[in-house]
C-alpha cells in the first residue's frame, strides 16, 4: 500500500487494484491532472485508507483476491454514500455490470484503460459528485429556510394530499409534520376552525391566487388568534397544475399592537398622538395613585374635565365617587352649601339636611372646575379644608373628616390673578402641587385627523348615520383653522355637519359659516398648516407616506401642500 499526494487542495481519489502497474499508471495520470491520489492493493488496505480519510472518487478493480470489488463497493456505500465509485474490469459481463450499478457504482470501465479515458471518466464522476453535493446543499438550505420561517407553510398536491409542512404549522395550527405529511388535508385534525383550508382548496380547484385577511382561528391554545392566509397554485414546468401552497401568518401580535397604539391614542376618552398629549398621558399614568392636588390648566374647550376623569380612573380611587363642581356657575352662598352641605334651618330655604360634595367624594376625587372664579372668602375656607381635610356643614359646628383627592381646573392665568390680589398665593401653591397644562388645538394639529375620526364614529352613533369621513377639502380647512374654541369647537362643527349633511362624506358645504369665513381661510397656506406638516414629517422620520397618514390626507395632497408652502417662502 502506498500514498501519492499531488500537492493540490483538489479532489481526493483512491485507486484499488491488485496489479501494481495499474496502480502506478493511474496514480501518475491523476496526479499530473492535479488530483490528490492514494492507492491500495486489496480490500483491507482500501478500508484502512477509507477509515482514515474522505475520498471523492474510488476506482475499484472487480477482482481483488480474497474479496471482490463488488464487496468493496458495498462497504464504500455503507461508509460514505456520497463517495463516487467506478468499477474496473478486464473481463466484462452483463451480470457484473448490472450488479455494480445496482450497488451504487457510477460507471463501469474495461481494461486496458487509456489516459484520456481515465481522466474523462474521473472528471465526469467528480463533476457529477459536485452537482449532487450542490443540489443537496441547496435542498438543505431551502429546508432550513422553510423550517425557519415563522409563517406556517403547507404544500399539497392536486389531490389535496400534504407534500410538505414546516414546523411553524405545529405552533400555529397544532399539527405535527410527521402526522400530516403524505396525509389528505381532510384527514388532518387542525386545532382550530380550519377556515384557512377553504382558501387552499379554492386555489387548487381554480388555479387562482387567494388572499384572506383577519381570519379568527379559534385555536384551542390561543382562542383570540387571528391570521391572514395567502394560497398560491403550484405549477409544473409545462404550466399544468401540480397542487398549491398556503402561507398562514399570525396577525395576533400586530392586532394587539394596533390595539395598544389605539389605547395610547385614546387614553380614557382623551384623543391624541402628538408629543404634547403623550406627555399628558404620561403624567396621568404617573399620578394615578399619588394622593396630591393636581391643577389642570388650559383654554376653554381643551378637555380639562376629561383629564379629571382620567386621573380618577387611573388609580385605586376609581371604585369611589368622582364628584364635580363648577365654581363659576354658583354664587358664593350656594357654592359653600354645595361643597360642605348644610343642616336643616341653616338659612332660608334649608328645609332639610344636605350632604355636601366634599362628603360625597370621601375616598374618591373632587373636581373643581373654574377654580379661578372662587370668591376671596371661599378661598380662605377652602384652603383650610385642603390643609386639614376637615370641615363643618353650614349651620353646624361638628367637624367632619374626609379623605378626598383634589383636582382643580382653570382657563385663567392664576399666577397673574395671584399677583393682582384676586387669588390667594397660598391657595395657588397648595393647588399647584402638580400642574397638567393642556395644549390648545392649534398647537396639536397632528391630532386633528384622529379627533375627526373619533367624532365621525361618535356622530354616526348619535344620528344613526354611516358617514365614512370628511373630504380632503374639509380636512384642509380643519388643518388651517386656528380653533379658538379648541376640541369643543371641532366637535360642535362636526355635529353641525352631521345635522345638516346628507351624504356619506362630509363636504365643505356642510360646514358652519364661521369656519368657512374664518380669517385664515383667505390666507395662503403656511403658519399652522406648515407647522403641522413639518411636525408630522419629523415624527415620521421624513417618510412622506407615513406623514400623510398621520395628517389624515393622501400622499399626493401632502406633496401639493409642500409645493404651496415652498412657493410662499
Amino acid at each position: 500500500m502506498s500514498v501519492h499526494d499531488g500537492g493540490l487542495a483538489g479532489s481526493r481519489i483512491l485507486v484499488v487494484d491488485d496489479e501494481e502497474s495499474i496502480r502506478f499508471t493511474f496514480s501518475n495520470f491523476l496526479i499530473e491532472e492535479g488530483y490528490a491520489t492514494s492507492t491500495a492493493e486489496d480490500y483491507e488496505g482500501a478500508i484502512k485508507l477509507l477509515e482514515a480519510s474522505n475520498f471523492d472518487l474510488v476506482f475499484v478493480d472487480i477482482i481483488l483476491g480474497g474479496k471482490t470489488g463488488l464487496d468493496l463497493l458495498s462497504k464504500i456505500k455503507e461508509m460514505s454514500p456520497e463517495t463516487e465509485v467506478i468499477i474496473i474490469t478486464g473481463a466484462p459481463t452483463v451480470g457484473t455490470a448490472s450488479t455494480a450499478l445496482r450497488l451504487g457504482a457510477l460507471d463501469y470501465i474495461v481494461k486496458p484503460v487509456r489516459q484520456d479515458t481515465l481522466l474523462r471518466v474521473a472528471g465526469k464522476a467528480l463533476e457529477h459528485k459536485r452537482l449532487i453535493a450542490d443540489r443537496e446543499a441547496y435542498r438543505l438550505n431551502l429546508e432550513a429556510i422553510f423550517h425557519s420561517v415563522q409563517d406556517a407553510i403547507v404544500t399539497v398536491d392536486k389531490d389535496m394530499v400534504v407534500t410538505e409542512i414546516n414546523s411553524a404549522v405545529g405552533t400555529l395550527c397544532g399539527v405535527r409534520r410527521s402526522a400530516a405529511k403524505g396525509t389528505p388535508v381532510v384527514g388532518i385534525t387542525f386545532q382550530c376552525s380550519g377556515a384557512c383550508l377553504k382558501a387552499l382548496e379554492e386555489t387548487v380547484a381554480t388555479g387562482a391566487r387567494i388572499r384572506v385577511s383577519n381570519i379568527e382561528c379559534a385555536s384551542i391554545k390561543h382562542p383570540n388568534q387571528v391570521v391572514s392566509v395567502a394560497a398560491t397554485p403550484l405549477l409544473k414546468a409545462d404550466g399544468t397544475a401540480a397542487g398549491g401552497v398556503m402561507v398562514i401568518r399570525d396577525e395576533t401580535p400586530l392586532l394587539e399592537l394596533e390595539k395598544s397604539l389605539a389605547q395610547t391614542r385614546k387614553f380614557n376618552r382623551i384623543i391624541g398622538q402628538g408629543p404634547g398629549m403623550r406627555g399628558v398621558f404620561a403624567m396621568i399614568d404617573a399620578l394615578g395613585d399619588v394622593l396630591t392636588s393636581v391643577l389642570v390648566t388650559g383654554e376653554s374647550g381643551t378637555g380639562k374635565e376629561l383629564i379629571a376623569d382620567a386621573l380618577h380612573a387611573a388609580g385605586s380611587r376609581r371604585h369611589a365617587n368622582l364628584v364635580k363642581v363648577n365654581c363659576g356657575a354658583l354664587s358664593e352662598e350656594l357654592l359653600e352649601s354645595e361643597l360642605f352641605g348644610h343642616i336643616k334651618g341653616a338659612f332660608t330655604g334649608a328645609h332639610k339636611d344636605k350632604i355636601g360634595r366634599f362628603q360625597r367624594a370621601d375616598g374618591g376625587t373632587l373636581f373643581l372646575d373654574e377654580i379661578g372664579e372662587m370668591s376671596a372668602r371661599m378661598q380662605v375656607r377652602f384652603l383650610r379644608v385642603l390643609e386639614t381635610m376637615e370641615f363643618e356643614r353650614v349651620g353646624e359646628s361638628r367637624p367632619i373628616k374626609v379623605d378626598v383627592r383634589i383636582v382643580a381646573a382653570t382657563n385663567r392665568d392664576l399666577e397673574q390673578q395671584m399677583k393682582s390680589g384676586e387669588f390667594r398665593e397660598d391657595l395657588y401653591f397648595r393647588l399647584k402641587v402638580v400642574e397638567i397644562p393642556l395644549p390648545p388645538l392649534r398647537r396639536r394639529k397632528e391630532d386633528i385627523p384622529l379627533l375627526v375620526r373619533h367624532f365621525v364614529d361618535k356622530m354616526n352613533d348619535k344620528f344613526s348615520r354611516t358617514v365614512e369621513g370628511v373630504s380632503e377639502g374639509v380636512m384642509d380647512i380643519f388643518m388651517d383653522h386656528s380653533w379658538p374654541g379648541n376640541v369643543r369647537q371641532l366637535e360642535n362643527t362636526m355635529e353641525h355637519a352631521f345635522a345638516l349633511g346628507r351624504r356619506s362624506i362630509i363636504g365643505t358645504i356642510d360646514l358652519p359659516r364661521d369656519i368657512l369665513n374664518a380669517p385664515e381661510r383667505s390666507r395662503s397656506p403656511g403658519g399652522n398648516r406648515a407647522e403641522a406638516i413639518f411636525d408630522a414629517l419629523e415624527r415620521a422620520g421624513q417618510n412622506k407616506s407615513e406623514a400623510a397618514r398621520l395628517l389624515g390626507i393622501s400622499r399626493r395632497t401632502l406633496y401639493r401642500k409642500l409645493d404651496e408652502i415652498a412657493s410662499e417662502s
